[in-house]
Order: C-alpha cells, then structure tokens, then sequence
C-alpha cells in the first residue's frame, strides 16, 4: 500500500482527488489545506506528495523546495491548473519529479502516480510541449548567434561598422593582442577565414 499526500487548498478539488486516489486499491491518500501542515510534521511518511502549486501563505513549489532538501529522495508531483513557464521551470528547478494539470483525466493522474513510484518523471502532454518548445527555442537562439560570447558579439558588429583593430582596442578598452585573439575565435566558430566573410555571415544569420 502507497501512501499519498494531496496539498491542495480548494476543499471541493482536494476531496475529489482524495477519492479517485483512495478508489485504487494499492493507493491511500491523506490531504492537507495548506503546506505549513505537512512540513509540521515530525517526519514525511509518504512515498509521493501531490502538490498545488499556488497555495495560500507558502507555495507549493516553495515547501517541495524545503521537502527536497529535507529528504531529496521525496517523490513530489506538481499539480496545477496553470501552464505558466516560469512556474514549470521553478518547480523543476525546486526538485519536483512531474508536473500535471488538474484538467487531466482521474485514469491520467493514476497513470502518472504509478510513472512516478515506478521511477518516471509525468508530466501533462501541454506541459512536456512547453518545456520542449523553450528548449527548441534557446537551441535555434544559440545556434543564430553561432555560439559567440557577449564580448565576439560586441567585436563582431564593430568590425561590420569598419572599425579596425586598433580603433576596437581602444573603446573596449582592451589591448591589441585581445581583440586579435576574439576575432582568431570569431573566425573558428563561424568557420571563415577572414573578416568580410565574418561580417557577412554575421548579417545573413
């Protein structure tokens, strides 16, 4: 037998979840209004918390926060009814395991409660598409930029506006022998052999 904690502050949400939960036969659930509650207790007898991620005082991703750096091992699974990207983001940096939506299916939230207490990582299709899409996008940003650094960047458009090196150096405030090794290093990763060819692939991006 599981023990399951659901952490979800809207009373009628919290008794329907309570239930699908305890229906299944290997699943007991006990829930809590508020995260201030669980983490009173003198020790965590759960083997997966549900977790709301806005509740009232401290949040939900704050208390799975403190619940991971009281015992990492702690299976918590986000649940929300909201697709906020920041929210995703800083639940999965908090430590959580999954993320579903409260939109989700009974049949899918069991599904993901046995993913997770088999190993997995659920999330809601909605949710995995967005984590996707943001790294899709950092990647196709990255490779705009071809990897150059803030400081490539910055010699980079000043070449295109036909400074010279020396002319670099000087509103840079870095030396000569600097700036020739940032363009030696432009040149590598932009795979050209000299500076027009740099400038116009820098333009053409």
């Amino acid at each position: 037998m599981y023990s399951i904690a659901l952490v979800e502050d809207d009373h009628e949400v919290r008794n329907i979840y309570q239930y699908i939960i305890d229906q299944h036969s290997g699943f007991e659930c006990a829930g809590f209004a508020e995260a201030e509650s669980l983490l009173k207790l003198e020790t965590i007898p759960f083997d997966l918390i549900i977790m709301d991620v806005n509740l009232p005082g401290m949040t939900g991703i704050e208390c799975t926060r403190k619940l991971k750096a009281i015992n990492p091992d702690i299976q918590v699974m986000m649940f929300t009814v909201y697709e906020n990207n920041e929210n995703i983001f800083e639940a999965l940096k908090a430590g959580a395991n999954g993320y579903m939506l409260k939109q989700s299916s009974p049949e899918n939230i069991i599904s993901a409660i046995e993913e997770m207490l088999a190993g997995g990582a659920p999330m809601s299709g909605v949710i995995a598409k967005k984590i996707i899409d943001v790294y899709r996008n950092t990647g196709d940003k990255q490779k705009q930029n071809f990897g150059l650094s803030k400081r490539e960047q910055e010699i980079l458009e000043l070449l295109s506006q036909g400074f010279r090196y020396q002319d670099i150096s000087d509103q840079l405030h870095v030396s000569f022998s600097t700036v020739r090794t940032h363009i030696y290093n432009i040149y590598i990763k932009l795979h050209v052999d000299n500076r027009t060819s740099a400038i116009n692939k820098w333009r053409d991006r």
